[in-house]
């Protein structure tokens, strides 16, 4: 796991100007956020993840949610073993306008790790946090950010790379993963009233709370998690995982979750 990285962005001074779709603004403490995110980082290297700061971009309110910029994914081909291809990073053309200018950065800084870079083109939308990748499966959340031809973009890039992209609904939150995510075995997790189609997954389990839905995998069965869902990470603890609890307050109260924090990059 030693060359595992993630790309993280510091909050805008803005951040409490932040888009929201399925949740009443409240006010939001920019402080206090700042704090949480150093914590949420220094989380990150305590578990061995070496951490690259993408430039602030502090005229975008929801810049520091980077995940939303691109998706990243290796090639899964068996007859590139031994090639050592590299990766590619599809860079994200958001569905809200107000966010567009995020992806200039990060694309740089991913291109800097050595990815090969590839694009969401008009009339394509796409959000990274629509996607989430369980080995060769990409699930894709169709439906507020991301559009049937931005699907069908992802799909051209990742499908020749051993990628099996599946289009998935998402109306009741405003991404694919502020609704699942997976564990370290591949059952996708979700909070039950917020997942159009838990049936749309190979393997499914419910949680109890909504935060509870949201996991970054961090290696040896250790999950970053919100510190808003104890009952979930008492059911992880119960399956043999290890809870790693950050406290994301700021950002929950705009539609963020530990996911979107981050790229990570991994080895």
């Amino acid at each position: 796991m030693g060359n595992d990285r993630a790309l993280v962005r510091r909050p805008s001074p803005l951040l409490a100007d932040g888009l929201i779709t399925h949740i009443e603004r409240v006010p939001v403490d920019v402080r206090l956020a700042e704090r949480q995110w150093q914590q949420y980082v220094d989380a990150l290297r305590a578990a061995g993840w070496s951490v690259v700061e993408v430039p602030e971009i502090d005229e975008c309110p929801d810049g520091v949610f980077i995940e939303d910029t691109m998706v990243v994914y290796r090639d899964q081909r068996s007859d590139s073993i031994g090639a050592n291809p590299a990766p590619v990073a599809v860079i994200a053309r958001s569905g809200a306008d107000e966010r567009r200018p995020e992806a200039a950065e990060a694309e740089r800084a991913v291109a800097a790790q050595g990815y090969r870079i590839e694009r969401i083109n008009e009339p394509g939308t796409l959000d990274g946090g629509d996607v989430l990748k369980i080995g060769s499966t990409v699930y894709v959340g169709l439906g507020g950010r991301t559009n049937q031809a931005g699907i069908d973009q992802l799909r051209g890039h990742l499908e020749p790379l051993g990628a099996n992209v599946i289009a998935v609904p998402v109306s009741k939150v405003l991404h694919l993963k502020s609704a699942v995510t997976a564990l370290p075995d591949g059952t996708v997790i979700g909070y039950e009233p917020l997942v159009d189609d838990p049936a749309a997954f190979k393997s499914y389990l419910a949680v109890p709370e909504e935060a509870g839905s949201h996991v970054v995998l961090l290696g040896e069965d250790r999950l970053l998690m919100a510190a808003s869902a104890p009952k979930s990470a008492e059911l992880f603890c119960e399956l043999g995982y290890t809870p790693v609890v950050v406290d994301i307050s700021e950002f929950e109260k705009l539609e963020g979750c530990v996911t979107c924090l981050s790229v990570r990059l991994r080895t």
